[in-house]
């Protein structure tokens, strides 16, 4: 099962990437793509995040799943803006 602490933690990640993200977008919208870079980093920390998610979602009791359900939804809603910007 996986422990408080760490859906937590996973949470936080998952929110600062999210964070991250937003700012990279409208950074880029604004840019037209000038720092790809820190874009494509964005996009990366939002894959990272998804995949220890679904991880932890292998041990997460019901009331975890819930929780970790909503903050994937937030991320495939920020890939999904990031994707359609697209550098």
């Amino acid at each position: 099962m996986a422990t408080r602490h760490s859906v937590d933690e996973c949470l936080e990640q998952c929110q600062s990437a999210i964070d991250y993200a937003q700012e990279q977008y409208k950074d880029a919208a604004r840019q037209e793509h000038n720092n790809a870079g820190n874009f494509s980093k964005s996009q990366l920390m939002l894959e990272d995040a998804y995949h220890e998610l679904d991880k932890l979602l292998l041990s997460a009791n019901e009331q975890q799943r819930e929780q970790l359900h909503r903050m994937r939804l937030q991320l495939q809603q920020m890939q999904n803006s990031m994707i359609l910007l697209g550098p």
